[in-house]
């Protein structure tokens, strides 16, 4: 702890405002501090670009103690290894993306870095961490610099060479991406809130982690994971997100299972805010040059395309999902046949026309959704204008009648006949 005759020395050695080397001095006090100990600072304005250069745990009160950064630099600078910073509100960075100024700035080697109960806002970064391990960053609120454009603004948190770090109930809007994360492995980002963004989480050359039980609203994208091996990616909501409630960019040997991903709209990026990969269409699930993953137990519904996958996609294992009321429901665009059921169990269509004559709950005509037409469409988008023409109707029914014409497509053998469970229940479920 501060001595108290330090504490009471601070306090009346100064009839100045709550400002800088006033009334307290955040700097004064984390320099007297001894190591280890904890630097509690009263309600009041703080000016920042704070140095913690030893373990520490730094707490301010009741959501009433704010430090400003006056629009230079990082806030906080943490250079130290288990330091806590607690409830305090941090505001004005500075707005030079070069530099990562940061609401809060965490230097390489700065382990055990725990961060809660925050608020950030008008900051260029929200939280950066840099090469450390054991970092946990819980229920912070996150806001960007509403005076910048999207693209100039940083991440809420940002992640980049970090092991073990755990990021969990935090909310982020207004920054550029959510949550990102880069050349990392065996993290958690887990039951965050995250909305009017550009991706929400934003996954790059990570590997062995988990994104559990998240919910974005209102993205550009929901989840764009790229580059990346053996996540787990389960239980998380997109609703009303734009293009992409799912991306998958080159993952491999993940499990994309209990997601639920509803009303993707197709969006429009503003100008000089080009999408990564071209041709957003308001897609559920995009799966882009992705292979080796179970994709199992997902609802994706009431978007403009339910799945798309392309640029080599395959031998994935893709069952016991909910496709619904998607305005097309599969689009897949490859020259291999794909076969979406395991051990005599598909996934449950809306669309599906077939019949289940014993009653097993499995449909006894497969389902196929995309024939040559379909792709014939997707090449001239200006032909759905002859879509219920006679000459369109004409080549489904050749197609029908002559199997040897159908192209290699998608393939379901075992539809299922009812909604999973688990997607009616996930259904039914309100709120974040």
């Amino acid at each position: 702890m501060v001595p108290i005759i330090l504490l009471i020395f601070l306090l009346l050695s100064s009839n100045q405002p709550v400002w800088g080397e006033g009334l307290l001095s955040a700097q004064a006090l984390i320099n007297a501090a001894a190591t280890g100990s904890i630097v509690e600072l009263p309600p009041g304005r703080y000016r920042g670009n704070l140095v913690i250069d030893k373990p520490l745990t730094v707490r301010g009160k009741n959501g009433a103690t704010i430090l400003d950064g006056a629009g230079k630099g990082h806030v906080i600078l943490i250079k130290a290894p288990q330091v806590s910073v607690y409830d305090l509100v941090i505001e004005n960075s500075g707005v030079n993306l070069t530099t990562m100024d940061a609401g809060i700035f965490v230097e390489r080697g700065a382990a055990q870095v725990h961060i809660e109960g925050c608020t950030l806002r008008n900051i260029a970064f929200g939280i950066w961490l840099d090469s450390g391990r054991e970092a946990k960053i819980y229920h912070n609120q996150i806001t960007g610099n509403l005076n910048l454009r999207s693209q100039d603004r940083g991440n809420g948190i940002h992640l980049f060479n970090v092991q073990q770090a755990e990021v969990a109930a935090n909310h982020v809007w207004q920054t550029r991406d959510g949550i990102y994360i880069d050349t990392s492995a065996k993290s958690i980002l887990r039951d965050n809130e995250l909305h009017d963004l550009r991706y929400g989480i934003h996954y790059m050359f990570t590997q062995e982690s988990q994104v559990i039980g998240n919910y974005t609203h209102h993205t550009r994208t929901g989840y764009a994971l790229m580059q990346s091996q053996k996540l787990m990616v389960r239980n998380n909501r997109s609703e009303f997100d734009q293009n992409y409630g799912i991306l998958l960019n080159y993952i491999t040997h993940s499990e994309i299972s209990g997601n639920r991903i509803l009303n993707v709209e197709r969006g429009r990026n503003p100008v000089g805010e080009g999408g990564m990969i071209q041709g957003a269409e308001g897609k559920a699930l995009f799966v882009y040059n992705t292979l080796y993953n179970h994709i199992t137990d997902n609802l994706f519904a009431n978007s403009e395309i339910g799945i798309h996958l392309t640029a080599g996609s395959e031998d994935n294992l893709l069952y016991n999902n909910a496709f619904i009321n998607n305005q097309t429901q599969v689009k897949y665009v490859a020259t291999r046949s794909q076969e979406w059921s395991q051990q005599r169990h598909g996934n449950y269509w809306s669309d599906y026309l077939g019949w289940d004559r014993n009653a097993d709950g499995i449909g006894d005509v497969a389902y196929e959704p995309n024939d040559a037409v379909d792709k014939l469409l997707w090449r001239y988008p200006t032909a759905r204008l002859l879509m219920h023409s006679p000459a369109v109707e004409m080549l489904r029914w050749v197609q029908r009648e002559f199997p040897v014409l159908r192209p290699q497509g998608v393939k379901d053998s075992y539809p299922l006949m009812h909604t999973p469970v688990l997607m009616s229940t996930m259904a039914d479920e309100k709120g974040p």
